[in-house]
């Protein structure tokens, strides 16, 4: 499997799977009315960080993402589901 294969299934298959569930809790909190300011402005960067990856796909598919950028964002990737996982944890 070519590393643009694997950050492209990183993406669909982690990723997006994880913002989308998220986005989806902070729609409920905002719906339940138990939202603050912070709340929304944690919906709105999740937003922008969803697009950002739909955009990184994007230009996966265009080869417009070289193997060593792969590699960087995949380490940060990792690097991102590791803390969330610790913090899940605590």
């Amino acid at each position: 499997m070519s590393i643009q294969k694997e950050l492209e299934d990183l993406i669909k298959n982690e990723v997006l799977i994880e913002i989308e569930d998220y986005i989806d809790e902070l729609f409920e909190i905002i719906a339940a009315k138990k939202d603050d300011d912070s709340t929304k402005e944690e919906l709105t960067e999740m937003q922008e960080m969803k697009k950002d990856f739909e955009d990184m796909l994007v230009d996966l598919e265009n080869g417009e993402i070289d193997d060593e950028e792969c590699k960087e964002i995949i380490e940060e990737i990792n690097e991102m589901l590791k803390e969330d996982n610790e913090e899940d944890k605590d």
